[in-house]
């Protein structure tokens, strides 16, 4: 049986929970008592109190070292949480002995990376003294970092979470997918374009189970056709822009707005071919019963806000 709550927080220490997230980074008592700088006797002992403290055993060993159990995995997450609000507060307070306004970590996938950056702008002429962390990717790994406590907020979609009511959600509007190609593409001027003249093109396409892959392979099967064979897999909207310089041959399908600034530059041109279905929408998420910092809840306005002037344009 758990021990009580109360008797939890009066063992547990800082330097017990560091043990943990090194340890199931680096997988061996040597190798994370030396990342925290304490003796391997030391964290032997530091491993056996943090077991005890929950009664339960929380790694398996063998010959290659520890590995976290269930019970383990779900201490570390939360050891990764409260290091990682700590590391928060003190750069907050480091900011504000120093004058400035704070720390901000935001996730986004990449259809949302214009809404993020409009918003962002809008906070930092409010507040230019604050330092901002944006990370790009898919929605399994930002939801992964905002549940250890690494991101303030997301742009995400939680239908793929295994644990979605973990989440506050403010949810967005659709996402609109439109094909895209390098400018020297020979069909770009097709005003007949059809899904089956691209087929026999080479495509650059995002990771199997993310909505985008999704929508395209839901397209291709309602117009009848198989799903192009041996695609470039990537989650990066740098490295699908890339290769589509690299190869005027190559198709790729990408949310409307980061379309619309890569035309402007000429880095690429959308196709002549509307695409039916639309992508699952985002949500702008944090985790529930997370209290948001000051600085993460205006940013928060300012998210709302640029998506009503969307909106309405």
């Amino acid at each position: 049986m758990l021990p009580p709550l109360t008797y939890i927080v009066s063992r547990l220490r800082i330097r017990q929970l560091r043990l943990l997230i090194a340890l199931d980074e680096l997988g061996t008592l040597h190798r994370a008592a030396e990342r925290i700088a304490i003796s391997q006797p030391g964290a032997t002992k530091a491993l056996h109190e943090i077991e005890t403290t929950f009664g339960t055993p929380l790694f398996t060993r063998s010959a290659q070292g520890l590995q976290a159990n269930d019970l383990g995995r779900c201490v570390i997450r939360y050891a990764r949480l409260i290091h990682s609000d700590l590391a928060h507060l003190h750069e907050e307070m480091q900011s504000i002995l120093q004058g400035h306004g704070g720390h901000l970590a935001i996730g986004t996938v990449a259809g949302s990376v214009p809404l993020v950056l409009r918003a962002l702008t809008s906070l930092r002429q409010m507040q230019p003294d604050i330092s901002v962390q944006i990370v790009e990717d898919i929605s399994p790994r930002l939801l992964k970092l905002l549940d250890e406590g690494r991101l303030d907020l997301a742009i995400a979609r939680t239908s793929g979470s295994q644990h979605p009511d973990d989440y506050e959600c403010l949810s967005l509007h659709a996402e609109r997918l439109v094909l895209v190609a390098a400018p020297q593409h020979p069909q770009q001027d097709n005003p007949a374009l059809s899904l089956a003249d691209l087929s026999g093109y080479s495509w650059v396409v995002y990771p199997t189970g993310t909505p985008m892959r999704t929508v395209l392979e839901r397209e291709f099967g309602e117009a009848g056709l198989e799903f192009p064979r041996y695609p470039l897999e990537t989650s990066s909207t740098f490295t699908m822009l890339s290769l589509l310089q690299e190869d005027p041959q190559l198709v790729a399908v990408m949310p409307y707005s980061i379309a619309c600034s890569s035309e402007d530059f000429g880095l690429l041109r959308r196709l002549p071919l509307e695409l039916q279905a639309r992508n699952e929408p985002c949500a702008i998420v944090h985790r529930r019963g997370s209290s948001l910092s000051p600085l993460a809840s205006l940013l928060l306005e300012h998210l709302r806000n640029e998506q009503q002037a969307l909106a309405e344009d």
